[in-house]
């Protein structure tokens, strides 16, 4: 019998990495071997984003590139999923220009991918099918997880904030919680498997429980998952500043393996373009939530999302962007140009920024905004730090790369046998992005 191999390629944020380990986990079952050659595979799956226009450009370039590898296989399937298929205009676009596209599925329905097959195999049709809404949770699948010592665990999905910039709501759907019992069970049964890190993945984390019938909310669900022996780091994300309270702050810090590193998209600055956004803070809200975590957990990492050139922003509005960043003092922030996407409010605002403008501004906030994290991880040098070793650096040959309590990425000089480690490490040197360690003991 012929081996079938297959390759899934992966765009945007990490519930799109763990829906392609379900991917994965449904190809295995079938048979199908990974690999990570796509001229070997037998079935190819591009799972899509659409948060910003770069990832659909490369999405269809992909594509495009794929025509001579089918052409040169007569076996080869070819799948498009995830968001930017939820889309009329995208499936439009795939089934007139990209004749070599097999099958295509949307976010609420991929684990019909052996029906689709099956399908597939009978009819020799192309099948797009997509679902508009979704149906409830997504039925319990296998996974094909990247490592064997760190998983993703997904708590909740879609979301019910509707950023006016945002696409997520209308591609994902509302929230749907997962009951805490299914979530506790999942983590035991890794932990025993031998994973010591888990994320708690969801598009907001912080809105979890709110649609069950349990009274639970996430500091709940958080205090519950630290709970369980073995387990050595609990991360998560995503947070919204909004739903940031004061008893999750409190669990974080009574808990010793929920880690200190706090992502807290702010967006923007300024109250006014914040309010435009929907995002339901404002300025002071936001500088007081950091004020507290900071009160309660001295050596917390903060990083942030932030969008430059939303549509309105005047130069009052961006200063008032790079004033909170200094006084915030981030450890590191992920820095977009305002890219509108089809679908959202914002998409029909007229007072655009005009792209120059953007780009300024966006030149501008990296250069304060890497001044301020090279500061903050001088402050770390000569300092000891535990790291859990995850792996060969990509940047660094012969170097291993592991990760602090506060998500800082430390290299150390390495070997296979410390992956999956927790080592301690001093910091003999730093960069804006990285720091560099040696091994203690």
């Amino acid at each position: 019998m012929n081996k079938k191999y297959y390759h899934i390629i992966t765009y945007g944020c990490q519930m799109n990495e763990h829906d392609s380990e379900k991917m994965g986990g449904i190809l295995e079952k079938l048979a199908y071997i990974k690999t990570s050659e796509i001229e070997k595979a037998n079935i190819i799956i591009l799972n899509t984003c659409m948060i910003r226009e770069n990832a659909e450009l490369k999405l269809f370039g992909k594509v495009g590139s794929l025509k001579k590898l089918k052409e040169e296989k007569d076996d080869l399937i070819i799948g498009v999923s995830g968001c930017m298929m939820q889309t009329e205009e995208n499936r439009d676009e795939l089934y007139k220009k990209y004749p070599q596209v097999d099958f295509v599925m949307g976010t609420h329905n991929f684990y019909e991918l052996p029906e689709i097959l099956q399908e597939l195999d009978k009819s020799k049709k192309r099948i797009f099918r997509v679902w508009p809404e979704g149906k409830g949770l997504l039925p319990e699948l296998p996974v094909s997880r990247a490592e064997d010592f760190k998983a993703w665990v997904s708590i909740i999905r879609g979301c019910n904030n509707f950023c006016t910039y945002c696409i997520v709501p209308y591609v994902r759907g509302r929230e749907i919680s997962r009951p805490i019992n299914d979530i506790l069970t999942e983590i035991k049964k890794l932990v025993i498997n031998g994973v010591i890190e888990v994320t708690l993945l969801g598009q907001n984390v912080n809105s979890y429980g709110h649609d069950l019938k349990e009274n639970i909310d996430f500091a709940d669900l958080l205090a519950e998952v630290a709970k369980i022996n073995g387990l050595k780091r609990i991360r998560y994300m995503t947070s919204h500043p909004r739903d940031f309270t004061e008893g999750l702050i409190e669990v974080i810090k009574e808990n010793e393996n929920i880690c200190n590193h706090f992502h807290l998209p702010v967006q923007s600055g300024s109250s006014r373009i914040l309010k435009k956004m929907n995002r339901g803070y404002d300025r002071k809200k936001y500088l007081n939530l950091i004020t507290k975590i900071k009160k309660e957990i001295p050596d917390a990492g903060i990083t942030t999302d932030i969008i430059v050139g939303f549509p309105g922003e005047k130069e009052k509005d961006f200063n008032d962007t790079l004033s909170l960043i200094e006084k915030v003092r981030f450890d590191m922030a992920f820095t977009f140009i305002y890219s509108p996407r089809p679908g959202t409010p914002a998409a029909k605002f007229n007072d655009k920024v005009a792209d120059e403008i953007k780009k300024t501004r966006l030149q501008r906030l990296m250069e304060i905004q890497n001044k301020i994290s090279l500061k903050k991880n001088q402050e770390m040098l000569g300092k000891n730090y535990k790291i859990l070793v995850e792996g060969e650096s990509k940047n660094n040959p012969d170097n291993y790369m592991g990760r602090t309590f506060n998500n800082k990425p430390v290299i150390i000089p390495g070997f296979k046998s410390y992956k999956k480690k927790i080592l301690e490490v001093k910091i003999n040197k730093v960069n804006s992005f990285t720091l560099y360690g040696e091994i203690m003991g």
